[in-house]
């Protein structure tokens, strides 16, 4: 009986000595083929993390402790760089061309399947190629492309088991989130793309005198700025907005200003609201054609505004050229302004 205890005790300690304990630091080795630089810089979000050298072959190994698990920058001198998923207790090796630094880079050992995983990730992300060719598909073959990009993704995800649990979930919200991006956009393209009958505004008060609607501007370009006499970013868009009412004062154009100032940022009553309004067009000489909306929101919502300045370009048939155009300190506003008028 004793010695049967003994055995199984020596079997226990076989088996314990053989497991391997978790480190508070990790390995990182490997060869760059080709190298043309002496050492990697492993970088953090609050910069270097670590120097190593590269042997002449471009071969390395060194060991590294890191405050907590993360996607980190494999970088050399001459910025040449690739992700990499780093926590204590990995053992990655690493390996690649220089000449094609991103495409060649292959990692094995612990842990290593994070960074493939990675690799993977922003390979398919790229492979999008321009996202507004997505969002200028038909209704039909867009929807194509949304299922093919779930099911990609949904490929990846599944792929790579073990991964870091932390990581699979930033990545799993990111794809969803790209997804939700694309259907939204879509969705408010179809209503407010280019080409789409602009959403109207009627009998607003205009500051000259009487009242002013959407219509009121027939076969002119109307570009319109949405903005209040409290927001600061709108203040700061006046001088340039001069600028651009200067430039083109001789052109078929209109640039028409609509307030959305309102009782609770302006004394609590729609006269307080207007005189403000008032006070602030005569004391900023903005000139031009300034109109109030007062109690009517239904022009911004339509436009689904949820911040200002917003801009809009609409044509002189009535219809959205930019429904999100460029601010006029955005030198692309002029660029757009001299392609169409």
């Amino acid at each position: 009986m004793k010695n049967y205890q003994i055995l199984i005790f020596s079997l226990l300690l076989i088996i314990a000595c053989s497991k391997k304990q978790p480190t508070d630091y990790l390995t990182l080795s490997g060869k760059i083929e080709n190298n043309k630089d002496s050492l990697i810089r492993i970088m953090g979000r609050e910069g270097l993390v670590k120097e190593i050298k590269l042997n002449k072959d471009g071969s390395f190994k060194d060991t590294l402790k890191i405050s907590q698990a993360a996607i980190y920058g494999f970088t050399t001198e001459s910025n040449k760089n690739v992700p990499v998923f780093l926590k204590n207790g990995f053992d990655i090796t690493i390996k690649g061309d220089y000449s094609d630094f991103f495409e060649t880079f292959k990692f094995s050992g612990e842990g290593s399947q994070n960074s493939n995983f990675i690799l993977a990730q922003i390979k398919q992300s790229r492979d999008l190629g321009n996202p507004q060719k997505i969002l200028d598909l038909q209704n039909d073959p867009f929807r194509k492309k949304i299922d093919y990009l779930k099911s990609t993704y949904d490929s990846i995800l599944n792929s790579y088991k073990n991964l870091d649990s932390t990581l699979y979930a930033n990545i799993k919200l990111q794809n969803e989130q790209i997804i939700t991006y694309f259907e939204n956009t879509y969705e408010k393209n179809e209503i407010l793309g280019a080409g789409k009958p602009s959403p109207k505004f009627e009998n607003y008060t205009d500051f000259k005198g009487g009242l002013k609607s959407l219509s009121s501007f027939k076969g002119k370009y109307v570009y319109i700025d949405v903005w209040a006499t409290w927001c600061g970013p709108c203040i700061q868009q006046i001088p340039f907005l001069k600028e651009m009412k200067q430039l083109y004062k001789n052109k078929n154009i209109v640039f028409l200003g609509i307030s959305s100032d309102e009782p609770t940022r302006s004394g609590g009553s729609w006269k307080t609201a207007e005189k403000k309004w008032r006070d602030f067009v005569k004391q900023y000489s903005l000139g031009d054609v300034q109109l109030w909306a007062g109690k009517d929101f239904n022009f911004q919502q339509d436009y689904q505004i949820n911040g200002i300045p917003r801009f809009i370009l609409i044509d002189p048939n009535g219809n959205i050229v930019d429904s999100d155009a460029p601010r006029p300190s955005d030198p692309s506003l002029k660029n757009l302004l001299d392609s169409l008028l």
